[in-house]
């Protein structure tokens, strides 16, 4: 395998480690990226809950961030698997303890993420349904001059209350 280019926009190096130290750092450094990700995930997770999804947007650019730093740093972990395991054991039996008990914190914010984009979508068809339910009343017959009836016409108008 080629070694790629150490990129500086990762806490942590890309290159195959080469010593105990680089194996240790990398290890420590991923950690860290999964526990700042985690903490994000679960402020995330209880913003939603709590129906303060602006707050919970808020959050989007650090956690786009730190996903992508996860992700890269999984891989980098996999690519370098024998290094890491013959150079660092502990701290690389560490990270896969890690990562296996953030599979389930992901699973719940999935959750919730889903649930709350179920209730939007439903609330975004049922305003959508009682707005166009007046137009839903008008004749689908030929009028007394024997005219054809006009099509649907479109809400003049909807008010959303923000207070909820």
């Amino acid at each position: 395998m080629t070694a790629q280019p150490n990129n500086t926009s990762f806490p942590f190096s890309l290159d195959r480690p080469s010593n105990p130290q680089e194996a240790e750092g990398f290890c420590s450094a991923l950690s860290g990226t999964m526990e700042a990700l985690l903490s994000v995930i679960e402020m995330e997770t209880d913003l939603v809950r709590a129906g303060k999804l602006k707050e919970a947007g808020e959050l989007q650019a650090d956690k786009a961030r730190l996903i992508h730093e996860y992700t890269r740093g999984m891989m980098t972990a996999k690519e370098h698997a024998v290094a890491l395991g013959n150079l660092a054991p502990a701290a690389t039996q560490s990270l896969r303890r890690q990562h296996g008990e953030f599979q389930p914190v992901l699973r719940i914010n999935l959750a919730v993420l889903s649930t709350a984009r179920d209730v939007a979508t439903n609330l975004v068809a049922t305003v959508a349904k009682a707005a166009g339910a007046k137009n839903a009343t008008a004749p689908t017959t030929y009028g007394r001059t024997g005219a054809a009836p006009e099509g649907p016409q479109s809400a003049r108008g909807i008010a959303v209350n923000q207070a909820l």
